[in-house]
């Protein structure tokens, strides 16, 4: 049987990196994306394709979606992660900074899922996973464009889903809470009621069960994985 293929952008360090190292060890081969050339060394590492570019840039976008479709043929997964957008007390945020923070956490899901979907829609399905926030729901004015960007971002999650779930084509978002890519700080650790941070890998796994035959059933949700950080339904 030939190995499912999965794209993963920003995937130069971090959550996105760990999920590109899961998925190629449950035996997807994998392409990443990433701004700094780390992503095409994780590639390389994995026997996969790298590409250094931007995910606010829909030509590096192509790029990687044409290279693994020469490649290997198809695009059964997409992992949508994410850099940092502006932070700023709340009315100090500039319209510039507002635009930046839009093309971080929204457009950088909608701009490859763009290009993906009519593939899947060829080959008779696929499965989209972002990587969102835990205060997407229950903002903090520490993340707010975030917050802001991936409550739009669940919004377009479920319009996606009620227009492809048909087709066999699934979209969910992730929604880490403190997670040990970011600093460590003991009040941050205390807030979460398991009394730890997250791993990088814990996050990796639940994109991993989304992405396989067993996550089949699961498309516009919203799946936490914050310790029990956040608990609004």
């Amino acid at each position: 049987m030939t190995s499912k293929v999965a794209l993963i952008t920003a995937a130069g360090s971090g959550m996105g990196a760990a999920a590109a190292r899961r998925l190629a060890a449950d035996g997807f081969h994998v392409a990443i994306l990433s701004s700094s050339g780390k992503g095409e060394a994780l590639a390389g590492e994995l026997g996969g394709i790298g590409v250094t570019g931007s995910n606010q840039s829909p030509e590096d976008l192509q790029k990687l979606v044409d290279l693994a479709v020469q490649k290997w043929g198809s695009v059964d997964v997409l992992v949508n992660s994410a850099g940092h957008g502006p932070r700023a007390p709340i009315l100090e945020i500039t319209d510039e900074d507002w635009h930046r923070g839009m093309d971080t956490y929204l457009l950088n899901v909608i701009r490859p899922t763009r290009l993906v979907t009519p593939l899947m829609q060829k080959q008779g399905g696929g499965a989209i996973i972002n990587i969102s926030s835990a205060w997407a729901f229950e903002p903090s004015e520490m993340f707010p464009t975030s917050a802001v960007f991936r409550a739009g971002l669940a919004s377009f999650t479920k319009i996606f889903a009620d227009n492809y779930a048909r087709e066999n084509i699934r979209i969910n978002n992730v929604l880490p809470g403190w997670i040990d890519s970011l600093p460590a700080r003991e009040e941050r650790r205390a807030s979460v009621p398991m009394q730890r941070y997250g791993t990088s890998e814990e996050v990796a796994a639940t994109i991993a069960f989304l992405a396989s035959e067993g996550g089949a059933y699961i498309t516009g949700q919203n799946i936490k994985v914050d310790g029990g950080l956040t608990r609004s339904v």
